[in-house]
């Protein structure tokens, strides 16, 4: 047993009301700058849509992930071979329409527009170079259906043509926050050709070293989930930092930090390094969920608790785990799942998927929405269909969605008898494998938990600063990726005479100082 420790997110979908707020101050945080105009390291996507970039689940077209060959794990983009071979012309990457043209308006045409009939607009430019454009698509065209007429294209919604109907009036909809997995086995390291893309040991965040990286962008095609993007200023890759200053110092991240509808969890998961390579190579998809569950490890077991000792995790980070809402919404009360995990990269954020809708429409029809029975049996006709959602969490297997939608249904009822005054049926919990007990805990975690138990991050190892002082941005003077142009500028292959090693083309040895 090999004992790592990942600092690991859980959010319920049924509390997300799509208002963009994380989205909109992860960018300001993080991508606030020249080069990363169209980049979105946080995202909220209407279900069913396209997503962002337009289409991103569709491997077969763009070489995500990992596959299984002859019983090997290996990246479905190609091994080093066959990477190498397109080194410099990779056809597998979404172009900026992909993403979307990022524009703004020209406002000053408002005021220096000379008088006429007419009144003067601020027509959009592109803030890639500056050009009039033509607004055809966005991060979020998908946002309450607006884009109906796309959803044929949504490549979770084309594997169900024939359980779903698509009418508009009868659709259905929910939202769908995301940021990178920092995945357990991330093909993005495993794709990039000059070692830039790595995974912090002490707390499993995945990061891009702005010096190492030389802009292959075969991170970006190795991305299943396509949440690392290419800066055109810097030529370098960037992605979802997990805003590991704040982690370090404590602190939740920025999207968790001003997340209106405070569907954010953060805490420690100790796992089984050993078995992570096996648990991602099980032959059959449906077993990629409990695989994974099988990596991870009871904090509170003694032998845990000295393997982890052994192997230098804190004790701060142990007692972490133990108080984890992330360990106890995924392993404790199992109602949590992971996003696409037939890519077989082990994400290491996971969903509580909505059940929300089915206590609307059971109340429509005039039942109680809140009632046992009624809620389990419709659990199983949602409106939001579980074959829908078993394709984004589960590889398309049900079971694990409706066990999950059904101790949330369970937790309703439960709390709905003690709310009245009634005494709960001690049946509704037993129906659903918990005890009445484990109900209420799980329902304080979902529904009334404080800031303190819904983020429960240890400092880092050393020691830091507070992050409220120490700042998150990567556009700091002297900063990753901002270094003086003759000390780490570009580099032309093409004015490469083909003798030696192109300069800049690896980072200069830094001098030892005395």
């Amino acid at each position: 047993m090999r004992v790592m420790a990942q600092i690991a997110m859980v959010m319920n979908l049924d509390k997300c009301i799509g208002c963009h707020t994380c989205s909109v101050t992860c960018k300001q945080t993080w991508t606030n700058r020249a080069g990363t105009e169209y980049v979105w390291f946080n995202n909220v996507e209407t279900r069913p849509g396209q997503g962002y970039p337009r289409g991103y689940e569709d491997q077969d077209r763009w070489k995500g992930g990992w596959q299984l060959r002859d019983g090997r794990l290996v990246p479905r983009a190609g091994g080093r071979a066959r990477r190498l071979a397109r080194l410099f012309a990779n056809p597998d990457m979404p172009l900026l329409d992909d993403y979307y043209q990022p524009w703004t308006y020209d406002y000053a045409n408002l005021t220096s527009a000379p008088l006429g009939d007419d009144v003067p607009t601020a027509p959009p430019r592109s803030l890639i170079d500056g050009r009039p454009v033509t607004i055809t698509w966005g991060p979020n065209w998908d946002d309450d259906l607006g884009g109906h007429e796309h959803l044929g294209d949504d490549p979770v919604l084309r594997k169900l043509q024939d359980d779903v109907r698509l009418e508009y009036e009868k659709a259905f909809m929910f939202y769908l926050p995301r940021i990178c997995e920092h995945c357990l086995n991330p093909s993005c390291v495993a794709a990039c050709p000059s070692g830039a893309m790595y995974k912090r040991i002490e707390d499993g965040i995945v990061l891009v070293d702005q010096d190492r990286c030389r802009g292959w962008r075969m991170c970006v095609t190795g991305c299943p989930y396509k949440k690392v993007y290419f800066n055109h200023q810097t030529g370098k890759a960037e992605k979802c930092t997990m805003c590991y200053p704040r982690i370090e110092a404590g602190e939740p991240t920025v999207c968790s930090e001003t997340c209106v509808g405070r569907l954010r969890y953060l805490g420690v998961i100790l796992y089984d390094a050993d078995r992570v390579g096996r648990a991602a190579a099980v032959p059959d998809e449906h077993d990629l969920y409990p695989a994974q569950l099988g990596c991870f490890l009871d904090p509170g077991d003694p032998e845990v608790a000295a393997a982890a000792e052994a192997a230098g995790i804190p004790d701060t980070w142990v007692e972490a785990a133990r108080r984890s809402p992330v360990y106890a919404l995924i392993t404790r009360y199992r109602v949590a799942l992971p996003l696409h995990p037939e890519y077989r990269t082990m994400p290491m954020v996971w969903y509580v998927p909505p059940l929300s809708p089915v206590v609307d429409a059971l109340t429509e029809t005039g039942n109680d929405g809140e009632d046992a029975g009624n809620l389990f049996g419709a659990v199983r006709s949602l409106r939001i269909p579980l074959t829908y959602l078993a394709e984004l969490f589960t590889a398309g297997d049900t079971v694990p969605v409706e066990a999950s939608l059904l101790r949330l249904a369970a937790m309703r009822s439960h709390m709905r008898a003690i709310n009245l005054g009634e005494e709960p049926d001690p049946g509704i919990a037993e129906g659903v494998g918990m005890t009445p007990a484990q109900i209420e805990e799980m329902y304080r975690l979902l529904a009334l938990a404080k800031y303190d138990e819904r983020y429960v991050i240890p400092t880092a190892y050393d020691g830091r600063e507070s992050a409220e002082f120490a700042g998150c941005s990567l556009d700091a003077q002297g900063g990753p990726g901002m270094l003086e142009e003759e000390l780490h500028g570009r580099v032309n292959l093409f004015n490469w005479d083909g003798k030696g090693v192109p300069a800049g083309l690896f980072p200069r040895r830094r001098e030892a100082t005395s």
